[in-house]
């Protein structure tokens, strides 16, 4: 196939460029931060002007950088917004059939992940004609790119959106928590520090799986929300006992209540991918393919 690519040079889009490549499709791939096999290109500028032709176009392009970010720079929705909706208008103008819109576990309703909270979220936990309150910006950003989606698809566009929970990978930018304990268990930090009182849950998939499921539902043709997750709820206490006890040792905890820390329990319910992928690296063989990187 013809694909597009967008952000292509980021943590996802790297890996599903590669993905791309590996089964032969044709890959026109951009990004602000060009290589030898992405070209220099402004997303946004694309969508405006461009109308060259596509089999299917992934959007991997936003402005993203972890909790950090998504607390200290909530205009950053702006540039977010202004992505996806030129990008919806490029598909409509462009008569793109398929489609690929990256939302985010953040755009579930924070009410059910408050403490006391052990549900799965499931996809129909969002309702697009009544939105609930999302994970800061960043999920209102999310949700609304998910409205927005709707009216490509009433144009004829078939739109995968994956919703990916917590993804990491052995090249993720530090500013998220996997590589930050990565980097903290192999420098042998003790205290270990943990943002929050370590007893927030997160459910984590590894970009292979997250490429790999993104693929497969394409493959199955599936259209509409799907969970990309294990469905396995970890605190952040468990993760630094997994890191610290695959690195060798046992450092004692600093617990920072100060810095920014999200929702209190975040896990999937992956049913619906799991009809069509079944996920292969666990969260322990994830951290020896990080320590060992």
């Amino acid at each position: 196939m013809r694909v597009l690519l967008t952000g292509a040079s980021g943590f996802v889009g790297r890996h599903l460029h590669r993905a791309l490549a590996d089964r032969g499709d044709d890959v026109f791939a951009i990004d602000l931060r060009p290589t030898p096999r992405v070209q220099a290109g402004d997303a946004l500028d694309f969508f405006r002007h461009d109308d060259t032709p596509f089999d299917l176009a992934i959007h991997c392009a936003a402005i993203v950088g972890g909790r950090a970010s998504i607390d200290g720079s909530p205009l950053g929705v702006a540039t977010n917004l202004a992505l996806d909706s030129w990008y919806m208008r490029w598909l409509i103008r462009t008569g793109t059939p398929r489609a690929v819109y990256f939302s985010s576990s953040a755009a579930y309703p924070v009410a059910l992940q408050q403490p006391g909270d052990v549900r799965r979220l499931y996809e129909e936990d969002i309702n697009l004609q009544y939105m609930d309150e999302p994970d800061a910006t960043y999920g209102w950003a999310k949700l609304t790119g998910e409205k927005l989606a709707t009216y490509a698809e009433a144009e004829g566009c078939r739109i995968l959106i994956p919703r990916p929970f917590s993804g990491y990978g052995e090249d993720q930018e530090p500013c998220y928590p996997f590589p930050a304990f990565i980097q903290r268990a192999k420098r042998r930090d003790d205290p270990f520090e943990i943002w929050g009182d370590g007893s927030s849950t997160r459910d984590w998939i590894h970009v292979d799986d997250l490429v790999g499921a993104t693929l497969a539902l394409l493959d199955a043709d599936v259209t509409g929300p799907v969970n990309l997750g294990w469905g396995r709820a970890t605190t952040f206490d468990d993760l630094a006992n997994i890191v610290t006890a695959t690195a060798g040792y046992r450092p004692q905890y600093k617990h920072r209540h100060d810095a920014p820390q999200g929702v209190h329990h975040r896990v999937s319910d992956p049913s619906r991918m799991l009809n069509h992928y079944v996920p292969t690296i666990t969260l322990e063989e994830g951290v020896r393919r990080a320590l060992s990187s």
